[in-house]
């Protein structure tokens, strides 16, 4: 929680800031889409404030920075990212009052860029064939040489000790009573993976935790270690890495975050997920259940019916539904999506005489 007051009245729904906002997301079954045997939930994490489940890693690296006085009033704040961690970031230092700077690969889609400057940052694009390493390069040395907080997502515990105590939090009090079989992720910066893992093996230990990877950048499951540098950093790409559609999912590179929930045997399998099965996942989620998230969502939920298809009837899986869908629209997820009305929305309104283009 932010160190505003938020119970500075008697109404639960008044809060003192944006940032008590943050967590307390939904968790919600499917109804049309899941296999009858089984009951398939997830929790969406585009109910945050800016859509993302990054917005807990944002608060959350922020004022442990704050408490430590790493983080000092005014200095400016920077970060390496795909795009939801630093739109959660813009969104905690608008609040907070801290300039940032953000650098992001080019490949990522524009609207994110378009968002964090709408919020006050400034986005350092950085070459496309460089990868996620570069990015992150680029942001040390800028920290560097302008003596700037960098939050290092990916590896700051603070990241992955927010979703042991409220992710992780949120699930054990939603299933209270009730068996859940499966939980399921994708990883990026590893802090949910480690985070709510680490819990529910504790409080939860009949949960199998199961991540989702891209099927053409097997990075963890391969189990081909990571070149690092005598800092512990990634100091280049990971062999197994390919570009894939599931932005914000597997860099280039696996993170220590990542790498300490796999050494600390907290994962039980894995799911590998075509890039097309999990377009066309999240398109069923908006057409077939309301649900409007990204192409991430759609991998993770992809995995999750996978492990549907064999598990007996009754089981339970929970996935993690990482983002809304709005900041793709420039991706293929939205490829097909035209402007104009179709032929059959033209037949719909030259069913009637009124409001027509083919009249005056």
């Amino acid at each position: 929680m932010s160190s505003a007051n938020k119970n500075y009245t008697n109404n639960p729904n008044i809060f003192g800031s944006i940032l008590d906002t943050v967590g307390n997301t939904p968790i919600v079954k499917l109804n049309n889409i899941a296999p009858s045997h089984v009951e398939i939930f997830v929790k969406i994490e585009s109910f945050n404030p800016m859509g993302s489940v990054k917005d807990r890693l944002a608060l959350a690296v922020i004022e442990d920075a704050e408490k430590s006085g790493a983080l000092k009033p005014g200095q400016t704040v920077i970060e390496a990212t795909s795009g939801n961690t630093g739109i959660g970031l813009a969104l905690v230092c608008a609040a907070k009052g801290y300039p940032l700077v953000v650098t992001m690969a080019e490949s990522f889609s524009v609207e994110r860029r378009r968002l964090m400057r709408f919020l006050g940052a400034k986005v350092v694009l950085t070459p496309a064939a460089l990868k996620g390493t570069g990015m992150v390069n680029k942001a040390k040395e800028l920290a560097e040489k302008h003596g700037w907080f960098l939050t290092r997502q990916f590896d700051n515990p603070a990241n992955d000790r927010a979703h042991h105590n409220t992710t992780a939090q949120e699930i054990i009090d939603s299933f209270e009573g009730l068996e859940l079989n499966y939980w399921v992720s994708g990883f990026g910066t590893g802090g949910t993976l480690k985070g709510v893992a680490s819990r529910l093996k504790k409080d939860m230990p009949n949960t199998k935790i199961i991540v989702a990877e891209p099927d053409n950048a097997p990075l963890l499951s391969s189990g081909e270690e990571q070149v690092r540098d005598e800092n512990g950093d990634p100091s280049e790409s990971h062999p197994m890495f390919n570009p894939h559609v599931m932005q914000g999912w597997s860099p280039d590179f696996i993170s220590k975050l990542t790498e300490d929930a796999s050494q600390a045997n907290l994962i039980d399998g894995f799911e590998l997920i075509n890039g097309n099965t999990a377009i066309e996942m999240s398109r069923k989620l908006a057409q077939q259940e309301g649900i409007f998230v990204g192409i991430s969502s759609g991998a993770t939920l992809a995995g999750a019916m996978k492990i549907a298809e064999t598990a007996p009837a009754g089981t339970r899986i929970l996935a993690m539904l990482p983002d809304t869908g709005e900041r793709y629209l420039s991706t293929p997820l939205f490829e097909g999506i035209q402007e104009e009305m179709s032929e059959d929305e033209i037949a719909i309104s030259r069913s009637t005489s009124s409001a027509r283009f083919d009249t005056e």
